[in-house]
């Protein structure tokens, strides 16, 4: 069988590997096709089969897998590409894929009931029909259809587009030429071939996740009030500020305040399921004069948001290797051999509101500059498993989609006076692609910087970068609303005047033509920032975000100057914030790093909190447990770290969780100062209310729990994957670990027996003068949700250990992997 002609070129070395290929037993058949070759994950029936499959035209790829089934894919051209990585994804994580699917097709309620609960990683749903309701609702509009048919630049470029079509190729070869063994959808009805519209309706699902997503079950109950509502009848019930969420039906104006502590919560980083540390020390912190990128994302550990790895390679136009999301034909975070990148989700309010004055004669139509303009009718219908189809209104205006809350605690009732408009600027943005295909196109982080003028396409994430010249990059580049701090004190109503300043959530005059969000000249598309506006920092000795607003991304070079919208400047930091930026400032200053100063740094597990806390603590302990000595000598005793053999660690984590549930100004004795941000506040608040109790609280829990006092961490933080108990390290956020993670508390399961969210796929890159960069990785939930696959845990194990994957990136030393299988896939 005969090689393809781009595979035969790049791969001219083989030659130069002939007799390392016949030690590890390869023939030329094996180098492009046989069942054994396939990854396990994959069902044993692998022959080529019909290649006339309507979505396919013949496309193909070849497919080297290495350790951890990682693949490098190979193509001649994009819609070539997307084909190899739509069937190396399915092979890997069919369920989890087909799932979402479901989901953007508004398909949930027919197949899994109204009433049960999405994943929640394409939305903020609490259930399927509010999901279906949505997501069939943008489908019936046709909204990605047309963002499709939108020319480039606005709109996906030629070869993003080439991507999806052969992602959806690829991914419906897999399904047609094997067998499912995930028990998770096997025999399944729901999982079905794809098409490139599905694909594309995962990426806009992905994009507007802090927008629309946020608001999903506002937008989809949104109804105007009922006859009886009228105004007379709303002042008669009343509509004092403080009106409890359970009066939205009579139409009660929100309390300000309490909306605005609902706004800053939702959107504050420490209850967020998504998080991430960032850092590139330039050429004048390194051993060789070249840049370093350490990334750490926080993302969610089961489900659709998920980051899946591979090498994407056309010989001569694109050599990357990185981390994609489920369901996306791109890598989005990664490196090559001149530029690596990570992102870190960004403190952006990536939506505003405009509040509406109603036409006093009709509750569906509102005025601006005293013209009434009548709601647009968006009639969905959801077919729903044995039951009749639910037929639901949803209601658009110029600005966005009426939305009655934004969250459980966040209402924003219609009254027949006042209704909400929510205006996401992503839900026009399809561009995130771009942006990411750009990036690894890269050559510098000034090609990374011009990539993202041009493309303009990342929603909800800053970019830290490094390259191989010993440059450094942090940008701010987000889609954002153009709210600048001039129109919001303009603009703002009454309500928008307490959530802006508390949350960057503006509530501006919807009434008012001179409230609109006007453009920028350097924007590629109206209402947004261009990139100009955008806080940027380059060259720094260190770049570093965990999360916070961009102020402190050096803090020897604060970034200041930017919209409220964008983030705060001179507010308390999260002690994860503060633990990251006085551990990579002591990396800056000692200097002559390498990749292994990373590797140390990620899995270092310093507790910032038990720092600044744990002595204090252990001190003022007897006074609140006299007869419980051992209590107070093992918070004592505790090293400070969160390794799985810290004794100590998950005492202090119980106590800790419980004493930070008051406010900041109760738990520390010397409050924050904008002039010390990164050591402010500090000292122990012992005789705070909640001290006392978080502390005896947090013993009885544990020992109610059989759970030693001195228990190794590791013992009560862990996962179980087919039956193998494995240690996890790491803390949650109160306690500002870098390695962070957030395990769900379960003391009838021994402690933490799962992780929800955390440390995912990390990488430490940096360049050493040759043509290869020096990277280290791991993908600490591993590459398959099917737990029939030998990597459903492998990388997991890895983690659990503290053990990292040496990225194979260049050619001789994919060929030298001792577990090499090559298979070519085609339609």
């Amino acid at each position: 069988m005969d090689q393809p002609a781009y595979l035969t070129a790049h791969l001219g070395g083989i030659l130069l590997f002939r007799t390392r290929l016949r030690r590890l037993g390869l023939t030329a058949v094996a180098l492009v096709t046989a069942a054994a070759a396939l990854p396990p994950s994959a069902a044993a029936d692998s022959r080529d089969r019909d290649d006339r499959h309507p979505s396919g035209h013949g496309l193909s790829a070849v497919i080297r897998y290495t350790e951890h089934g990682i693949p490098h894919i190979v193509a001649k051209d994009y819609a070539n590409l997307g084909f190899g990585t739509g069937w190396a994804q399915a092979a890997d994580q069919v369920c989890v894929l087909a799932d979402g699917f479901v989901t953007v097709r508004g398909e949930r309620s027919r197949h899994f009931g109204p009433d049960a609960a999405p994943d929640g990683s394409l939305s903020s749903a609490a259930k399927n029909l509010s999901s279906d309701l949505y997501f069939r609702g943008v489908r019936d509009a046709g909204t990605v259809e047309k963002l499709l048919a939108t020319p480039a630049p606005q709109g996906p470029g030629r070869q993003v587009k080439e991507l999806m079509r052969g992602w959806a190729a690829g991914y419906n070869a897999w399904l047609k030429q094997n067998r499912i063994t995930d028990p998770a959808c096997r025999n399944a009805d729901w999982v079905t071939p794809v098409t490139t519209l599905d694909v594309a309706r995962r990426g806009f699902a992905v994009s507007v996740l802090g927008g629309q997503g946020r608001g999903v079950e506002g937008i989809t109950a949104a109804q105007p009030p009922g006859a009886q509502t009228t105004a007379a009848a709303v002042s008669a019930a009343g509509t004092a500020s403080g009106t409890v969420p359970g009066s939205a039906s009579l139409g009660a104006a929100p309390d300000p305040a309490a909306t605005a502590q609902a706004a800053r919560e939702l959107f504050a980083a420490e209850s967020a399921d998504m998080g991430s540390n960032a850092v590139a020390f330039s050429g004048a912190t390194t051993a060789n004069g070249r840049g370093l990128l350490l990334g750490n994302p926080h993302y969610p550990w089961q489900g659709g948001r998920r980051f899946w790895q591979s090498q994407q390679t056309i010989p001569g136009e694109l050599n990357v290797s990185g981390a994609s999301l489920l369901g996306t034909a791109v890598v989005n975070i990664g490196f090559n051999d001149h530029v690596a990148w990570s992102h870190t989700v960004a403190t952006g309010v990536t939506l505003n509101l405009h509040q509406l004055t109603l036409d006093p004669a009709d509750p569906t139509a509102y005025l601006v500059d005293g013209r009434p303009e009548r709601m647009t009718r968006r009639t969905v219908t959801v077919q729903v498993r044995n039951g009749a189809p639910v037929t639901r209104t949803q209601w658009w205006t110029r600005y966005g989609p009426v939305v009655t809350s934004l969250g459980a605690s966040l209402p924003l009732p219609w009254s027949a006076t006042t209704a909400y408009a929510l205006h996401d600027p992503n839900a026009v943005n399809l561009r995130g692609s771009d942006t990411a295909l750009a990036f690894g196109k890269s050559r510098s982080t000034a090609d990374m910087e011009r990539a993202l003028r041009r493309t303009q396409g990342l929603p909800w994430v800053n970019t830290i970068a490094a390259d191989a010249k010993g440059h450094t990059l942090f940008t701010q580049s987000q889609v954002l609303p153009r709210i600048t701090d001039e129109l919001a004190q303009r603009c703002s109503t009454s309500l928008g005047r307490v959530t802006y300043p508390a949350s960057g959530v503006a509530v501006l005059d919807g009434s008012r033509g001179d409230c609109a969000l006007g453009s920028d000249r350097d924007a590629l598309q109206p209402g947004i920032f261009g990139p100009s506006k955008m806080p940027t920092l380059k060259d720094a000795p260190y770049a570093e975000n965990s999360n916070d607003s961009a102020w402190l991304a050096n803090a020897d070079r604060p970034l200041t100057g930017y919209e409220r919208v964008f983030g705060t400047v001179g507010t308390p930091r999260s002690l994860r914030t503060r633990g990251g930026i006085e551990d990579v400032e002591a990396m800056a200053d000692r200097g002559r790093l390498k990749v292994g100063d990373l590797q140390r740094q990620q899995f270092a597990n310093r507790v910032p909190a038990g720092d600044l806390a744990a002595a204090d603590a252990a001190k003022a302990c007897p006074a609140v447990l006299p007869a419980d000595t051992e209590a107070c000598a093992v918070i004592g005793a505790w090293d400070r770290t969160a390794n799985t053999g810290s004794r100590g660690a998950l005492l202090f984590d119980r106590f800790w969780r419980k004493f930070t549930a008051q406010p900041l100004a109760d738990q520390w004795k010397v409050p924050f100062s904008a002039a010390d941000p990164v050591r402010t506040p500090h000292t122990l608040n012992t005789s705070s209310p909640g001290f006392a109790k978080a502390l005896t609280d947090a013993v009885a829990e544990l020992r109610a729990a059989g759970i030693a006092l001195d228990a190794p961490l590791g013992e009560g933080q862990f996962v179980v994957r087919n039956g193998k108990r494995m240690p996890v390290h790491g803390g949650t956020e109160a306690l500002g670990v870098w390695n962070k993670i957030e395990a769900v508390w379960n003391p009838a399961g021994g402690g933490y027996p799962e992780v929800a969210h955390g440390s995912s796929h990390i990488q430490a890159v940096g360049w050493d003068g040759g043509r290869c960069p020096v990277a280290r990785t791991l993908l600490t939930y591993s590459q398959s949700s099917n737990p029939n696959s030998p990597y459903y845990s492998d990388q997991t194990e890895l983690f659990s250990d503290g053990r990292w994957v040496t990225a194979r990136f260049c050619e001789k030393d994919i060929l030298r992997s001792p577990r090499l299988r090559v298979v070519r896939v085609r339609s």
